[in-house]
């Protein structure tokens, strides 16, 4: 019987376990590049059967939020090549996650610059910048031209992290950015090839995964997907047939894997997913060892990946393990500071 601890071929790799530290935005990197305490961070959680970094800009105009990291040039390249190396040390397997933030953003992130969206759509409520809270930033809409070289943009950034070490990349198609927001029909008004019609507002994630897959290959590519989430006001009353036609496209592609966020009431989504993709799901949503070990043995997913957990307990899976105690995290330092609730949980006694 399949359970957490049960090795797997993940596209490229062989991963000694199913335990996957889901991707956290954590805000220490200022400048956009990763830092040594960035890399002492993910080293610490290594013995995850595979670590999904933090949302990761791959263009310049990708950038939200306070100090998140970008992956576009040789300068933020040279940043995730330490973190590669430090988890490469204690012999991690690492994907970075390449999350545009468009609208999602503000002028303060982009050097005054407005953010880009799919349609001129502000997003309702506020961000917080180095001056504190602030509406979020009134988009523009990305010219036809543009959006093209967004796309080239994901196949740039997994190449620039498969020469830095990293073994693959995760399009964030979920939560309400980029991806997701031209999915949306309330985000994308577009009426030409990138808009309209589910197939149409579908083609930017398919394109951007495609763009990954000609870089380095699908062994190396994970798709991130939120069914039915409204996180950064995502609306979509279509949105279960959005999703199966993005999943059944999806399957056509030799993708490692596809990551789901399980969180709509009323909605089998697990379900869904696996019916319409046959290869290696990873679900993420809540999860305990218990329930984890069950969906495990069910068949309803190949991995589970789990958030918080592993900010409180770098030593996550020997604790699951074990059935030891878990460290509870502080949510008062998850965004932003220093290495005080970051680096300074403390792992199992020797």
């Amino acid at each position: 019987m399949t359970s957490l601890f049960t090795p797997i071929r993940l596209g490229a790799l062989d991963l000694p376990h199913r335990v996957v530290m889901a991707p956290m935005t954590r805000n220490r990197s200022p400048g956009g590049a990763p830092n040594a305490l960035n890399a002492e961070y993910y080293a610490q959680r290594a013995s995850a059967g595979l670590i999904i970094t933090e949302g990761t800009t791959p263009d310049p105009s990708g950038h939200g939020y306070i100090d998140i990291p970008g992956l576009y040039d040789a300068r933020t390249q040279e940043g995730w090549r330490g973190v590669a190396k430090a988890v490469k040390a204690r012999g991690g397997h690492i994907f970075v996650q390449l999350m545009h933030a468009g609208r999602i953003s503000h002028p303060d992130f982009l050097n005054g610059e407005a953010p880009v969206a799919p349609s001129a759509v502000q997003a309702p409520g506020e961000i917080f910048t180095h001056e504190g809270p602030k509406p979020h930033g009134m988009p523009r809409a990305l010219e036809a031209q543009e959006i093209e070289a967004l796309v080239g943009s994901f196949g740039r950034a997994a190449t620039l992290a498969v020469e830095a070490g990293i073994d693959g990349v995760e399009v964030h198609g979920a939560n309400g950015y980029l991806p997701a927001q031209f999915l949306a029909p309330n985000v994308n008004r577009r009426e030409d090839e990138w808009g309209g019609t589910i197939e149409k507002r579908a083609r930017f994630l398919l394109a951007a995964t495609d763009a990954a897959i000609a870089a380095v290959g699908g062994d190396r590519v994970g798709v991130r997907l939120s069914p039915g989430v409204t996180f950064n006001d995502i609306q979509d009353p279509e949105a279960e047939a959005t999703h199966a036609h993005v999943i059944a496209e999806l399957a056509k592609r030799p993708i490692a894997y596809l990551h789901v966020v399980d969180a709509r009431p009323g909605w089998d989504v697990a379900g869904q997913v696996r019916r319409l993709f046959p290869g290696t799901l990873i679900l993420n949503g809540g999860y305990d060892r218990a329930r984890a070990e069950a969906d495990l043995a069910a068949g309803k997913a190949e991995m589970i990946s789990f958030g918080a957990p592993f900010i409180a307990n770098p030593d996550l899976p020997a604790r699951l393990r074990e059935g030891a105690a878990l460290n509870q995290p502080d949510k008062s330092t998850f965004y932003g500071g220093d290495a005080r609730g970051y680096t300074d949980y403390p792992a199992l006694a020797a």
